[in-house]
Order: structure tokens, then sequence, then C-alpha cells
């Protein structure tokens, strides 16, 4: 495709509403960078959360969206232009990396990584940020995307959790984007790991680092665990997870809203919610070294090509997914 074409291809949402009403459209004019920004061409994409609920409308006047707006954080993909200012990047240059939408500036940190919305064949991202990062050689563009949000993640996680060998460690959500990256972490670390999965997954869970797979009903978490991990119930239903640690264990989560001794029951246990927009747990960078070295997995559950990037946002929302959701553009 022409590097200085005006218009391209992209997932649109319209309006508020479900991914059901997503559609790729032609025609989309093709962002162009400004100061400190890099436009990138891109090659692979992953879908998150925020795809679906963002343009779903659920928070209201307190996110408000721009229409037509084009979803996708996470991306791979080459420099196409720079903007002015711009001297750690070149045309030509693979990147990689995370780029929030625009409207969630505020909540980036303190050097935003924000863009126009990777599941394009265009994104204009900020270049300054270390939620970017050159993409290394022996990393592909499709693992890159997968492992942009899911690596910085499990990183922090890690570094939070401080893990030592022979805890018992509940992990809620251990399919899913950020779990399959952080299990073979938390196996590494000496960790008996028990994973919450269907019984269509539990063999990948055990491949992972599972030592026990369990179901997602309260009634099977166990007991007396040092850790748990929750990757994806909501922040303030996470009762029946605490109530697995023994006193003094830890509790980690990755959802909003941030859990507290209230809502969880326990005043005996360590809380923390993992959200680490600046990095200072590393970013980008690392991650592409860490997973360039083999020792970060990026589970990709579903590939697409972009004119099924819509379909891909509804599977998302809809159906059991495992790993990430990977739209390759191109």
């Amino acid at each position: 495709m022409d590097d200085n074409v005006d218009s391209m291809r992209a997932v649109v949402a319209d309006g508020y509403g479900p991914p059901e009403e997503y559609t790729v459209a032609d025609g989309v004019p093709v962002p162009k960078p400004g100061p400190g920004q890099i436009q990138v061409r891109i090659a692979a994409a992953a879908v998150n959360p925020a795809d679906v609920r963002l343009p779903s409308g659920e928070f209201g006047d307190a996110v408000p969206l721009t229409f037509p707006h084009v979803p996708g954080n996470d991306f791979a993909g080459t420099v196409t232009q720079v903007g002015s200012g711009v001297t750690a990047y070149r045309v030509g240059d693979e990147v990689f990396g995370v780029a929030v939408p625009r409207v969630l500036r505020g909540l980036a940190g303190k050097r935003p990584s924000v863009g126009t919305g990777s599941l394009a064949e265009y994104a204009v991202v900020e270049a300054d940020t270390p939620m970017i990062a050159h993409r290394p050689g022996g990393l592909s563009a499709e693992d890159a995307a997968a492992l942009a949000t899911t690596g910085v993640t499990a990183r922090a996680i890690m570094a939070t959790a401080a893990v030592k060998p022979g805890e018992r460690v509940l992990l809620v959500g251990a399919t899913g984007g950020v779990g399959t990256v952080l299990l073979p972490l938390l196996a590494a670390a000496g960790a008996h790991v028990i994973a919450t999965a269907t019984p269509a997954d539990a063999a990948l869970m055990r491949e992972l680092g599972a030592t026990e797979v369990i179901g997602y009903q309260e009634s099977e978490y166990p007991a007396d665990v040092d850790v748990a991990i929750n990757a994806v119930l909501p922040g303030d239903r996470l009762a029946a997870v605490a109530a697995t640690l023994r006193p003094g264990g830890r509790l980690l989560g990755i959802t909003f809203p941030a859990p507290t001794p209230e809502t969880v029951g326990r005043d005996d246990v360590t809380l923390h919610l993992v959200f680490d927009m600046d990095a200072e747990l590393g970013g980008m960078r690392e991650v592409g070294e860490v997973a360039a070295r083999g020792e970060l997995r990026a589970v990709i559950g579903r590939r697409y090509r972009l004119e099924e990037g819509a379909q891909a946002c509804v599977d998302f929302a809809r159906e059991h997914t495992t790993g990430k959701l990977v739209v390759t553009v191109g």
C-alpha cells in the first residue's frame, strides 16, 4: 500500500452501541503525525476490553468518544512518517506497543501513550513513551501485538507479587490474554499454580505450567493460598477470591475498581491493583527483550484479517476465548 495515501481501511464504530454494529470501512482518513508523534503502518493488532467497552457507552459522559471511533490499543508495525522533534524513530523502523484512545489520556501516565486506534491500516502514536518500543528481530509482529498489554501487565504482576518457590497461587482468569502469559512466569518462579479454566482449556493450562486446574465456580476455589491473582473479575467482586487467602496473603488484580478491605471482607491480607502505565516496573523495551529470549510466550487463540476485524470484536465480547485475538493487517 502506498504510504502517502489519504484514506485507509479501519474497524469503525459510528456511534455508541455493541460491537455487532462495528463495520470495516474504506475511505477512513489516514491520521497524520504531529510534533512528537509517529505514523505506523499496522501489521498486527490485538483486541482488548476497551475496544468493546468504550464504544458501548457504559461509561457515559465520563469518557466521551468522538465518532467515527477506531478501536485498538495493542499493535505492531512499521514507522511510515515521523513528526517534528522525534529522534528515537526513523521511517522503516519496526515498532510495537500500547496506545490507548486519546480520550483516556488522563489515565495513561506521566508520558501518555495514546493513539488513533490500531484496528486500521495506519495509526498515529506518541513517540516519547515507555509503552512504545522497537520490535526485536526475533519477535514476530503477531506475537509482539499479542504481548504488548499482556507482557507489561504480567511482568508488573510478577514484580509486585514477589512469588516465592513453593507458594500456592490461585490464578483466576488463567485462560485470558494476561493469564496465559503470566502462568509460565509463575511456574518458572516455582509456584504451585491453581488455574481456573474450562475443561477444554485444561491441557493448555498444564502445558503452560499449572499444577492444578479447577473450574470457575467459587465452590471449586481452594483454601489457604499464599497469593490470589485476579485477571478477569470486576475489582469490587473479589470476596470469594480473597476468602481463599491465608492470613497475611496477597491479593492482586488488574481490573477496576481497586479492591478494598471493605469490598473483599478481609483486613488481614495485602491488596494490590496492578496498573503501571508509567512502566515503573518495566515497559515495552523490556517486554521485547524478554520475549526475544523466549521468556515471554504469546498465546494467540484466534487470528483474523482486517476485513474480519469487526467480527473479532464481537467474538471477544460474546464468546469464551483463549489467549489473545489478533488481527493481521495487509
